[in-house]
Formats: structure tokens, sequence, C-alpha cells
């Protein structure tokens, strides 16, 4: 299994949107580096839902339900659908995973404006740890 984060602007889909509709296609995605993670998920895979804007805070989980798919709106694009897993009890900031030395190599960190990124094992579990 492997492990994402997936940006979004919480006016535009937020958390509360994706537990409400059940499930969505991840789309509107325009850059290359994020289309290839995008291609990389496998069904099964889970991803971080992370609230940019104001809140810049991972907020919840999502799986992966089917792998890469062309966008419907612009073909030479890609989309995955993801359904909602767990509301985090504690949102993680950005701010504290700044500031904790675990996530000194951690994408978000070095590439803060990626929109779809790897999270490896150990980050996802230590981000875990303090959204608890």
């Amino acid at each position: 299994m492997n492990y994402w984060l997936l940006k979004t602007e919480p006016d535009t889909f937020s958390w509360d949107d994706l537990e409400k509709s059940g499930k969505t296609l991840w789309d509107g995605v325009r850059n290359f580096q994020a289309r290839s993670n995008l291609k990389a998920m496998k069904k099964g895979d889970l991803a971080f839902v992370y609230h940019t804007g104001e809140a810049k805070a991972i907020v919840g989980i999502a799986r992966i339900e089917h792998e890469h798919q062309p966008d419907p709106a612009d073909k030479g694009w890609v989309v995955v659908e993801i359904t909602p897993q767990k509301r985090l009890k504690k949102p993680v900031t950005l701010s504290q995973i700044k500031l904790d030395k675990e996530f000194f190599k951690m994408v978000l960190v070095k590439a803060p404006r990626l929109s779809v990124q790897p999270v490896t094992k150990r980050e996802f579990e230590h981000i875990l740890e303090l959204s608890e």
C-alpha cells in the first residue's frame, strides 16, 4: 500500500463535501508531477486530504477506489476516484509539521505547492499519532 496527500481549497471542495458525497473524482490537477502521482495510485491506497488556504491542515483520510482514468473535462489529464475513510480527531497543521523533525524530508515541507504528493509510511503513521 502507498500513501498520498491531496490538497484542496476548502471553499471549492472540502472534507465535509467529500463526506456528504460519499465519493468523488479527484479532478482539476494540471501539473505534470501531480499527474504522475495520480497515475501511480493503486486501488486501496490511502491519502490524506489537506485543506489549503487559511486552514493549512490535514483533516481526513480518503481511500483510492478507482485508479486513474482520463479526466472527463480534458482527456490529456487524469482523475482518480476517492471515498472518505476517517476524519482526523484533530487536524494536523502545516505549522506542526514544519516544527517536527520527523518531517524535514516530507514533500509537503520541501515542495509545498505540489497538489498531489507521496507520503512515506512513517510520515503517515506519525501524522496519525499527532491527530489523536
